[in-house]
């Protein structure tokens, strides 16, 4: 399902137009990015936790030319699924 699909599926279920559905969306987004950039958890009840984790940096070897380079940390989204979204796929 790609963004506009999803877009057409929430006003529908919704009852709403898809240009509020899509700025609805767009909201929803720039409140998890601004939160993540805060480097803020964002908890959604029965969903699960968003937040910004620092990944370390590393070696990794170009398979091609064997030659080793440094990949320098960064900060990375992550997503922990709570155990009500779990549940549902067993």
């Amino acid at each position: 399902m790609n963004n506009k699909e999803f877009i057409t599926k929430l006003a529908k279920k919704s009852g709403i137009s898809t240009a509020d559905a899509a700025a609805a969306v767009e909201k929803f987004i720039g409140v998890i990015t601004a939160r993540l950039k805060e480097n803020e958890q964002l908890n959604i009840s029965g969903f699960g936790v968003l937040e910004a984790k620092m990944r370390k940096e590393r070696l990794s070897v170009n398979p091609k030319t064997g030659q080793r380079f440094l990949i320098p940390p960064k900060i990375v989204a992550s997503f922990r699924p709570s155990n009500k979204l779990k549940d549902k796929f067993k």
